[in-house]
């Protein structure tokens, strides 16, 4: 019995060293795919301007944590900014390609064109103004290609923010449209303007803007003709101006009209547009669909659903305005 016992505990000896061996076999197994597991890489591209309060990519981040993303675990972000000189973005978007990104999030036309003419093949998740005009995409309904995401109906807002510019001086009789005749969708927004200030009865001054000089003149050009308000329609170089802008809209005490709630915050006097902060969350949705194997053509472009209505009423002092109490309830940001 001596002899039985000691040749199975031989075997059984035997047998656990060839299980622990697998055993370690098996967990380094597990360790050497989960270190060669790829993780996706997220371009993201956009202009870096000065009047921004909140940067965009920091919503991006929060959607996609909502969804139950880690930076750095599940997902490793690439941003590039073109820190406001537009003929960069081809050449960061070209550094994105290089780094063999899985999807590019483009903030802006231009920033999604720069991604457009750089890949083909990588899917691009975009904002623009006017995705179908601007050629980014087929369709919303059916994009096409390689690019999909959001309109912010930048320029087709244009008569809300012209009534509730009416509404905000009533006796308002002339106002101009400031834009710069080099940006092509803009002429878009001046057209919806335009057609607004017929069914307002309101006299439309068109003033255009090329380089840096030009402000100055466009201000005194609008003092000369009497004009007391202006609708200020966005291109890269309207931005570029903007705080040359807003301190002649101050120092002319001019009432002004924008798009955006940043330029509020910055000392303009009014905004309304599209609610940008819940734009950029619901880019991280199309960042998880295609994640996980949707194709961007199969994405139709979505459209905004909520908007925002902004009023700086120290700018409103400053210039002599005084906003009627029905048109400061309907305000969603007031800055006092």
């Amino acid at each position: 019995m001596k002899v039985v016992s000691s040749q199975w505990s031989v075997v059984g000896k035997i047998v656990f060293c060839f299980a622990f061996v697998a055993l370690l076999f098996a967990l380094s197994s597990v360790a050497d795919a989960q270190q060669s597991k790829k993780i996706p890489r997220i371009g993201f591209l956009a202009g870096n301007l000065p009047y921004s309060q909140t940067p965009r990519i920091e919503v991006l981040r929060q959607g996609l944590r909502e969804l139950g993303y880690i930076e750095g675990k599940d997902i490793i972000i690439e941003a590039r900014y073109n820190r406001g000189r537009l003929d960069q973005l081809p050449e960061l978007a070209a550094e994105l390609v290089l780094l063999n990104v899985d999807l590019i999030v483009a903030v802006g036309t231009q920033a999604a064109q720069a991604a457009k003419s750089t890949t083909k093949t990588i899917p691009i998740v975009a904002t623009s103004g006017d995705p179908v005009g601007n050629g980014l995409v087929a369709s919303l309904a059916h994009p096409g290609g390689n690019i999909t995401g959001l309109a912010n109906l930048t320029f087709e807002l244009a008569p809300k923010r012209l009534e509730l510019l009416k509404e905000a001086v009533p006796k308002l009789s002339r106002v101009a449209v400031l834009w710069s005749a080099d940006a092509r969708d803009s002429a878009q927004g001046l057209s919806e303007t335009k057609a607004a200030a017929r069914s307002f009865g309101v006299k439309l001054q068109s003033v255009t803007v090329k380089g840096p000089d030009d402000v100055e003149r466009a201000f005194s050009a609008m003092r000369k003709e009497r004009v007391g308000a202006f609708i200020l329609l966005r291109s890269p170089f309207i931005l570029s101006q903007l705080k040359h802008i807003i301190e002649f809209a101050a120092q002319k005490r001019l009432a002004a009209m924008y798009d955006d709630r940043a330029f509020v915050e910055a000392g303009g006097l009014m905004s309304y547009g599209t609610l940008l902060p819940d734009l950029d969350r619901r880019l991280a949705t199309y960042v998880d669909k295609i994640l996980k194997g949707t194709k961007p053509a199969d994405l139709p472009v979505e459209q905004p659903t909520k908007f925002e209505f902004a009023i700086n009423l120290k700018t409103a002092k400053q210039i002599g305005v005084t906003i009627p109490p029905n048109v400061l309830a309907r305000a969603a940001t007031v800055i006092r």
